[in-house]
């Protein structure tokens, strides 16, 4: 070897002991401590199998440096091959079929949705795409668009439970899992909750290779983390990054307290796992923040203790329900803290309580301040929405509070989220408008300068196909104003083939004429 080949290596070598990484020499070359093996057990395995023992690099000086007050302990890097060849097998990917409904189209579903003007200019959204070049023919129905499309998944048990993102396979008909070994299953969809993004796929199989799971509570911002997914359609591929934040909320995602990572995913990763260091599942890769459509280095997961319990609701009983609290929740400021008398931000702001809503029965205000559930720290509205929308209906929580600069405690048993956010779709014996409403509260009245209306906050059927969006105000349905859901029912009760919607959006008002018939 050369003196420059020697000061290169030592340079190497140097760099490497500087980030925490011991090197050891063998007969082969440099190697890394190994997947659940220290360089000490590693040593023992080379002896008794004969070959020559390891000879450890001593960069340090011989004069040992103290300690440094608050130094951090080396990090060994995660074995991202033993990880793939143990737990890889038990990723899949998952080939959806079916038909989409003309106008119902969003923009994780389509290839070519970034173009047509359909959530493609909405950075925040589930990257399950069409694989491409798989794009059906259209059909003689000119009410469907047929699809093809490409996600991931894992088998979390022998006998053949898959998990994967509610949206690869909703309207799907045809759901086929692959395994890495090639082997192809016809899917079931056992349930799939739209509010998690979280579905249960069951493959008729026994005997097949599982993932092992992890805590997401242990895992910290700055851990590493792997990806395998089938992003547009390359399948078995796998990235790395670190854990950029926990407990994201995204925009209409409340429920789900995200892990953001910059490991690289892209359309067709939806359902993949992520990997903690030791090879365990953490997350659910569902959604990405993305100008472009491809990744920009952020990835959201879902905490996949979140997605364990949707999986037990839906094996149990086939669907998911949410609780609901019935309060309307912002984040303290140093301001606000002030002006209430804490001494730091810490907790929900309550701004306005709903009522007859859970919260409202249990004596809930605005201006309370929820400082603590269970026991466990708020710090953000954020540790709210989660831990409220994951829990069942009638479960007892007990909140503590800061209310007129004291502190106390209520216990409240909470609501039924699908009924306290009662939808116009399933107006029983009536037509099907295929919106969810709500009233608006306090604040949003005031903020709009309106004096009533129902907040439509999801879309489906006739009137997204008649063009009302999510964030529009109905504010009046065939000229009679609206102020509750009910009455909104009881107009669709004489199944009317035809209803103009007065609609407040940007603070416009138009009619939308929507066909039911």
């Amino acid at each position: 070897m050369t003196q420059t080949a020697k000061m290169s290596l030592t340079a190497a070598a140097a760099a490497l002991l500087a980030a925490g990484v011991t090197l050891t020499t063998t007969a082969s070359g440099w190697t890394l401590p190994g997947f659940g093996k220290t360089p000490a057990t590693a040593a023992a395995a080379d002896a008794s199998s004969g070959s020559a023992s390891p000879t450890t690099v001593a960069l340090a000086t011989p004069t040992a440096t103290p300690a440094t007050a608050g130094a951090l302990p080396p990090a060994q890097l995660p074995n991202y091959r033993a990880i793939v060849q143990t737990q890889g097998p038990a990723v899949v990917g998952i080939t959806v079929a079916g038909l989409h409904k003309v106008g119902n189209m969003e923009s994780d579903d389509d290839a070519s949705s970034a173009s047509n003007g359909q959530g493609g200019d909405d950075p925040f959204f589930r990257f399950f795409r069409g694989i491409p070049g798989l794009r059906m023919p259209q059909q003689m129905n000119p009410g469907a668009q047929p699809f093809r499309g490409q996600g991931s998944g894992f088998i979390i048990s022998s006998d053949g439970l898959v998990l994967t993102n509610a949206h690869v396979v909703r309207d799907a008909k045809q759901v086929t899992v692959k395994l890495s070994d090639r082997r192809e299953f016809s899917a079931k969809v056992l349930g799939s909750d739209p509010a998690t993004d979280i579905a249960v796929l069951k493959v008729d199989a026994k005997g097949l290779p599982t993932v092992q799971l992890g805590d997401p509570k242990q895992v910290q911002v700055g851990d590493y983390v792997l990806a395998i997914g089938a992003p547009y359609g390359f399948e078995q591929t796998a990235t790395q990054g670190i854990v950029s934040a926990k407990g994201r909320s995204l925009p209409g995602e409340s429920v789900v307290p995200f892990i953001q990572t910059d490991a690289a995913v892209n359309p067709g990763n939806s359902g993949g796992p992520l990997f903690d260091a030791s090879g365990r599942v953490v997350g659910v890769n569902a959604q990405i923040y993305s100008q472009s459509g491809g990744f920009q280095g952020l990835a959201f997961s879902i905490p996949v203790d979140v997605a364990l319990k949707v999986k037990d609701q839906i094996v149990a009983h086939g669907k998911v329900e949410h609780a609901r609290l019935g309060v309307t929740l912002q984040d303290l400021s140093a301001p606000l803290a002030a002006s209430f008398g804490l001494d730091a931000p810490n907790g929900a702001l309550v701004s306005s309580v709903v009522p007859g809503s859970a919260a409202a029965k249990a004596g809930l205000k605005a201006g309370d301040v929820i400082t603590a559930i269970d026991g466990e720290t708020v710090h953000v509205a954020g540790d709210i929405s989660s831990r409220v929308g994951l829990a069942r209906p009638g479960d007892k929580l007990k909140l503590e509070l800061w209310r007129d600069k004291s502190r106390t405690t209520e216990t409240v048993a909470l609501g039924h989220a699908d009924k306290d956010e009662q939808e116009a779709a399933a107006a029983p014996q009536g037509a099907s408008l295929g919106l969810a409403l709500r009233p608006l509260q306090p604040q949003e009245l005031r903020g709009s300068g309106l004096d009533h209306g129902l907040l439509i906050e999801r879309v489906a059927g006739p009137s997204q196909l008649a063009g009302v969006q999510p964030g529009d105000v109905l504010l009046a349905l065939n000229g009679k104003p609206v102020q509750d859901v009910e009455q909104v029912r009881a107009a669709l009760k004489s199944n009317p083939k035809q209803v103009a919607l007065l609609v407040s959006r940007d603070g416009q008002q138009i009619f939308v004429p929507v066909r039911l018939g």
